[in-house]
């Protein structure tokens, strides 16, 4: 078996149909066709059902499948292993929470120094964050601090403060019971301390609206359709404007950290590693 195969079996099972994945790789089909085929006859078993729309995994191709993301993942590190001095380079694919204060600024350093480097930024909430990076589908994430996985390592970002905002006219704990909740999905770490404060204070909201993105939950408050926990960094100036109001909650529910995860079973290429010392470094900008 070679890790050829490996791969244009997985660019199959992704693609559906032979003649996509032939089209992806720039092969003559019948060369897709045959190296199914001899996988096929080295498993002693059928990989993909055929049929008129195309090609679908066996049960068995499933668990081939699953084995063959691993092989060649290590595979992946195994030759960056040996490259202990290679620049930081190919593709830095990483997640983060809308609301990472100093992103950007990481960013923008990062790419500027390591140029050669393909960096993806995809936007989510803690928990399929750290699914997806449990699961090898990003190298890394930015995430609200929780319980950390025993198969992750994480580096501390930094700390801020959230606050309860609503619109200028809630002024009591009983105007927030009747006020709706604005938050992103669940999974979101700052939705979880508001509703382990709701809970303490045994109080069930009236209704909850979930949105995707921080700047329509903003807006949201700011009209008057509900309240929000988010960071106060983020909402001074339209506290300053008098738009919103903070409601301060204890600090056991609005001292919350950003900290940045990876696997630990993972090679530290030099890739990762450099933005890990940018996030590091990004520390320092900001004492300064």
């Amino acid at each position: 078996m070679e890790f050829k195969d490996l791969e244009i079996f997985q660019l199959v099972a992704d693609k559906g149909t032979i003649s996509e994945a032939a089209k992806e790789l720039n092969y003559v089909q019948s060369n897709i066709t045959s190296r199914i085929r001899k996988l096929e006859a080295e498993m002693n078993t059928p990989l993909f059902n055929r049929h008129r729309r195309g090609m679908s995994l066996t049960p068995e191709g499933k668990k081939l499948l699953t084995y063959s993301k691993r092989i060649l993942l290590l595979t992946e590190e195994m030759k960056n292993a040996v490259q202990t001095n290679k620049e930081p380079s190919g593709k830095l694919e990483i997640g983060t929470i809308e609301t990472v204060m100093h992103l950007p600024q990481i960013l923008s350093s990062y790419i500027k120094k390591y140029k050669e480097v393909d960096l993806s930024v995809f936007t989510g909430v803690t928990e399929s964050l750290v699914e997806e990076v449990l699961n090898h589908k990003l190298d890394g994430a930015f995430i609200t601090e929780t319980d950390v996985h025993q198969d992750l390592l994480s580096y501390e970002v930094f700390e801020e403060e959230l606050v309860l905002i609503s619109d200028t006219h809630v002024t009591t704990l009983e105007d927030i019971k009747e006020k709706t909740i604005l938050c992103f999905s669940k999974g979101c770490g700052y939705r979880a301390r508001l509703a382990e404060w709701y809970k303490n204070q045994n109080i069930t909201p009236k209704k909850i609206m979930e949105f995707g993105t921080l700047e329509t939950i903003l807006r949201s408050a700011v009209m008057g359709l509900g309240v929000a926990f988010v960071p106060k960094s983020e909402v001074k100036q339209l506290e300053k404007d008098g738009l919103v109001q903070f409601h301060t909650l204890p600090d056991q529910y609005s001292k919350v950290k950003t900290v940045f995860i990876r696997r630990a079973d993972t090679y530290l290429t030099p890739t990762i590693e450099k933005f890990i010392e940018t996030i590091e470094s990004s520390k320092q900008w900001n004492r300064t």
